[in-house]
């Protein structure tokens, strides 16, 4: 792994920060009302109003835009009279961001936008105070690329290095080739977090938990960060391309993998068809419990699923909209406050019983904050932890 020049940090990273929403239904929502200091206290009339904003795998790509989505429906089954509009960016641009929550700002009470590439809205909501804007996985940046705290802009980042830690112990536990691997989509932050905590949770075990795993990174899939830096791994380059994920999926189980963690997005369905159509072939989902898709005639190929908790995250702050203590915070979430995890309920995973007792042991220390995995710009390198 190459070594990276972490002193770019936040103004180079957020200077790039833009991605997609698309056009959504103008409901022609009157502007909700606003106490003095500016935090929304009602929603207009017949209900919340809210817009969901995301990639081009959309709402039910089965992972991290879903995850997000299901903290909105879960927010409508207790507030009825709420409505929600999914909103897809289908070209992918990241210039496309700013222009797409520009184009529905005036009909909602509430946008959440779903992923780092929408940094770049900071603008649009310093000048529309009464609409209040959740943002998930960055935080905001102005139009000079300079990170910024708004009122009405709660910014939850999560701690991805985290859950990707699990998914290195767990897959250096459980591999019977010693080989294993991370696919991811583009080389976002929260994408190299991931990728970064489980080469960081493989060299811990192999330190210390007696295994002797191999991380297989294939060159020509090496990503790029948003700082130009390559951070190697095994990159689809897209969030939402099945046909190439599938591709490195089987390039990978062709170099002997027999474990991969996915998490591409859309792009990782394909990760899943290869395992699939292999055999002996394992993965770890992202973000949410992926047992289901992992259903393979009377088998299963999910090893288990590490977990990012936005969902109930989002339902919080669309919750704290209506009882008036919306506060814009930039957030940085992780095992502390029980929003980075893995599964291990019976039934929904196929960990050994050592396994999740070692997973509790490691969980524990990552908490504490014992073990600090490595992430994109933390300073500290995934072989720190061998």
């Amino acid at each position: 792994m190459k070594k990276r020049v972490l002193g770019l940090l936040l103004c180079s990273v957020m200077a790039f920060s833009m991605f997609a929403a698309g056009c959504g239904g103008s409901n022609n929502a009157p502007a909700p009302e606003q106490t003095e200091n500016g935090q929304n206290t009602s929603t207009s009339e017949g209900g919340l109003k809210i817009a969901i904003v995301s990639s081009p795998s959309g709402v039910d790509d089965g992972s991290f835009n879903q995850n997000n989505y299901e903290g909105i429906q879960s927010f409508i089954a207790n507030h009825p009279d709420a409505s929600v509009t999914p909103v897809k960016e289908e070209s992918g641009d990241t210039a496309a961001a700013v222009q797409a929550v520009a184009d529905i700002v005036a009909d909602y009470n509430v946008i959440v936008c779903c992923g780092f590439q929408f940094a770049g809205i900071g603008a649009i909501t310093q000048d529309n105070p009464n609409v209040n804007f959740i943002l998930v996985d960055s935080n905001p940046t102005d139009a000079q690329g300079q990170e910024i705290n708004t009122e009405n802009i709660y910014a939850m980042t999560f701690a991805e290095q985290e859950s990707g830690f699990y998914a290195g112990v767990a897959a250096a536990l459980e591999t019977q080739s010693n080989k294993v691997a991370v696919v991811n989509g583009i080389a976002y932050p929260s994408n190299v977090n991931y990728q970064y905590g489980f080469e960081s949770g493989v060299n811990y075990a192999n330190k210390n938990l007696g295994t002797s795993a191999e991380v297989v990174e294939i060159a020509s899939y090496a990503g790029t960060d948003v700082t130009g830096a390559n951070v190697g791994g095994n990159y689809v380059g897209t969030f939402a391309d099945e046909a190439t994920g599938k591709v490195v999926g089987n390039a990978l189980i062709n170099e002997g993998c027999d474990i991969l963690f996915v998490a591409a997005g859309g792009s990782g369905n394909g990760v899943f068809t290869a395992a699939k159509e292999a055999s002996n072939v394992k993965v770890i989902g992202c973000d949410v419990d992926q047992y289901d898709d992992g259903a393979n005639g009377d088998s299963n190929i999910v090893l288990t699923s590490v977990l990012k908790v936005m969902d109930k995250n989002v339902e919080k702050q669309l919750n704290a909209v209506i009882d008036g203590t919306f506060t814009g915070k930039n957030d940085l979430l992780g095992a502390d406050t029980d929003s980075t995890g893995y599964v291990k309920q019976e039934g929904r995973n196929q960990l050994s019983a050592d396994t999740i007792t070692k997973l509790d042991e490691v969980y524990e220390l990552v908490k504490n904050g014992t073990v600090v995995p490595a992430a994109n710009f933390n300073g500290i390198l995934p072989e720190d932890l061998g």
